[in-house]
């Protein structure tokens, strides 16, 4: 018997689902849960907290409890396992093989790793993304912002319609991250283009069509990495592609040069997408809860306040809704016995919405007293490597925004505002608005 009283009989199978659930076949697949997804995420912690779902085929892990249970054992919740179950829905043969043959090579995400093969890795990433570091970037990233905010008021006030995704989210990150990779020639639309190609291989619901055009994308995108490796190794410069290139980590090993390809693609992609999320999910909120627009106008020349103000977003409106686990021996969680190789999905999202964790969790709140205790960037050892700089661009992007505009309106209800369709991330497709000068 689980916690919320429903039974589960023991020993059944993962692949099935069982019993069947109170939820009589829900999915988070269903465009309205891809969308909007708290009432669905309410219902499950309600009543089927490790829920099977059935067109997933995973569990789908949504109180914060539970969560946290398993970010704490990355013995038996593998994540290295779990994406790889995940990877590519089906296909991951072919698209390995469209990969070697057009993308020069298919390269595991060493990130991704297990312990101990992920300590190895990690602490040469963690050194990009001190807090220091990030600090010393604040100036450039103002800089940055400032201009993709004026660019946006002046189009406005011309008359033109600005998608708040591809002409701020996207644009910001992408020039932020390719910055201090030492990209110095790209397209910001092929960035984000290929960005999206990739998170498509963990989103659980392409098919082999979609699949297929999006590692035509995803090779591209390496061939973009190897052209830039390659002239790193010639002439080496002050940038984290040379950093890579020529590391020696502290075991005395050098990177592979799939290692190296893995990683430069982790961080062009890790360091763009998500974070690009959550602009997004900032420019709707702006527009569709003054409540929280007047809570940026007031918090955005207090340091304090704006730091908290951007910790609530994040748990507010994650930039990643889940990721895959998959169990390396048998295990109970949540009530339910899973035996070895049961594949999950922890959702983020729905842990930061858990009310028995956060009171009144659509409120938006910066004063709580357990506001950093979000799950918006995993937990434990594989807690997110770039968080401190996702939170100082998200904090410059908001403090910019709080100064220079004084009303965000799409030109859509906010009902025809469409997602992705992807259970990684809850990202916006396309954001139509205006922003006008504040005066």
């Amino acid at each position: 018997m689980s916690r919320t009283g429903v039974s589960d009989p023991a020993g059944h199978c993962p692949v099935t689902g069982g019993a069947r659930s109170p939820l009589e076949g829900a999915s988070l697949t269903e465009p309205r849960n891809i969308a909007h997804p708290h009432e669905f995420y309410r219902r499950m912690r309600t009543l089927d907290p490790v829920y099977f779902d059935e067109k997933l085929g995973m569990y789908l892990v949504s109180r914060y409890e539970d969560i946290w249970t398993v970010l704490k054992d990355p013995v038996t919740f593998s994540f290295k396992k779990g994406y790889e179950d995940t990877y590519a829905n089906g296909h991951f043969e072919e698209f390995r093989r469209l990969l070697e043959r057009d993308g020069q090579g298919f390269f595991p995400d060493v990130i991704m790793e297990d312990p101990p093969a992920h300590t190895r890795v990690r602490r040469l990433t963690e050194k990009a993304f001190t807090a220091h570091r990030v600090a010393t970037l604040e100036p450039r990233i103002s800089e940055i912002a400032v201009d993709l905010i004026e660019g946006m008021v002046r189009r406005s006030e011309e008359g033109e319609v600005v998608d708040g995704v591809t002409d701020f989210a996207a644009s910001f990150t992408i020039k932020v991250i390719c910055e201090q990779l030492g990209i110095r020639h790209f397209q910001s639309e092929n960035i984000q283009r290929w960005s999206l190609a990739y998170v498509a291989q963990i989103s659980r619901m392409q098919d082999r069509e979609m699949m297929i055009e999006n590692a035509r994308q995803v090779c591209e995108l390496q061939n973009f990495i190897i052209k830039e490796m390659k002239a790193r190794e010639q002439e080496p410069r002050e940038d984290m592609i040379s950093d890579i290139v020529h590391a020696q980590l502290e075991d005395g090993t050098t990177l592979t040069f799939k290692e190296a390809v893995s990683i430069i693609r982790a961080l062009i992609i890790g360091g763009n997408e998500t974070t690009a999320t959550a602009l997004s999910n900032l420019l709707l909120l702006l527009a569709t809860r003054p409540e929280i627009a007047a809570r940026l106008r007031i918090s955005a020349d207090d340091d304090r306040q704006l730091t908290r103000f951007v910790e609530e977003l994040l748990r507010l409106a994650p930039p990643s809704r889940a990721l895959s686990r998959t169990t390396t021996r048998e295990v109970e969680l949540g009530g339910k016995r899973m035996p070895k190789g049961t594949q999950m999905l922890l959702v983020f999202e729905s842990g930061n919405d858990d009310e028995t964790e956060f009171a009144c969790p659509r409120e938006f709140d910066p004063e709580r007293k357990n506001l950093a205790k979000h799950v918006s960037f995993g937990g434990g050892v594989h807690r997110c490597i770039g968080s401190s700089l996702a939170r100082m661009e998200i904090k410059v992007a908001a403090r910019e925004l709080a100064r220079r505009v004084g009303d965000i309106r799409l030109t859509i209800p906010p009902e025809e505002v469409q997602y992705l369709q992807t259970v990684a991330t809850h990202s916006i497709k396309a954001l139509p608005l205006r922003a006008f000068r504040r005066s």
